[in-house]
């Protein structure tokens, strides 16, 4: 599980989502799998049923668009495998999170895309009005609590006491042997 997946995996949990990432799908005969559906969750107050792949690839176009079509047809054969014994939606929404996308392309792989500045900014906002000494985040979301101290932050003027006293360039000084 790489960042993104991460990220995407704990804001899902903290709307409410049963979350499972990087599971493996369609086993081989001879060992091995298919593939694997990056992050896959189910919200069981609202019957919501979710199939999320990541990536920060730079891919072309035309790779990325076959790429991710085989991801998500895997994902519409498997998934009712994957949440083996509970009752799931019949409807299942797809999601591609991308790094980089053309501003104009909306869907890839046959599913809607948002960017990764798209999803902070739907984060962000899902955050308004949660402060870490108010509505903390619980740290077992660790990128989501981190996204709250980081809004909290950006929303209060910056005091005299840094980590760092010098904020110009790093400067790396040789160490001496004792």
């Amino acid at each position: 599980m790489n960042h993104l997946e991460q990220l995407v995996a704990e804001w899902l949990q903290y709307k409410g989502y049963f979350v499972r990432v990087s599971v493996p799908v369609g086993p081989r005969a001879k060992g091995g799998f298919e593939g694997e559906l990056d992050v896959v969750a189910v919200h069981l107050g609202t019957s919501h049923l979710l199939h999320v792949e990541c990536s920060l690839d730079s891919l072309s176009s035309e790779k990325r668009e076959q790429r991710f079509a085989a991801k998500f047809e895997r994902g519409r054969i498997y998934i009712k495998d994957v949440f083996l014994g509970m009752p799931l939606p019949e409807k299942l929404e797809q999601v591609a999170v991308l790094q980089y996308a053309s501003g104009n392309v909306s869907y890839v792989g046959g599913v809607r895309l948002i960017t990764v500045r798209e999803l902070i900014r739907e984060i962000f906002e899902g955050l308004e009005g949660t402060t870490p000494a108010s509505k903390a985040v619980s740290s077992n979301l660790p990128l989501i609590r981190t996204l709250q101290l980081a809004s909290d932050a950006s929303n209060k003027q910056s005091g005299e006491r840094r980590l760092l006293q010098n904020s110009g360039p790093m400067v790396h000084q040789p160490i001496e042997a004792v």
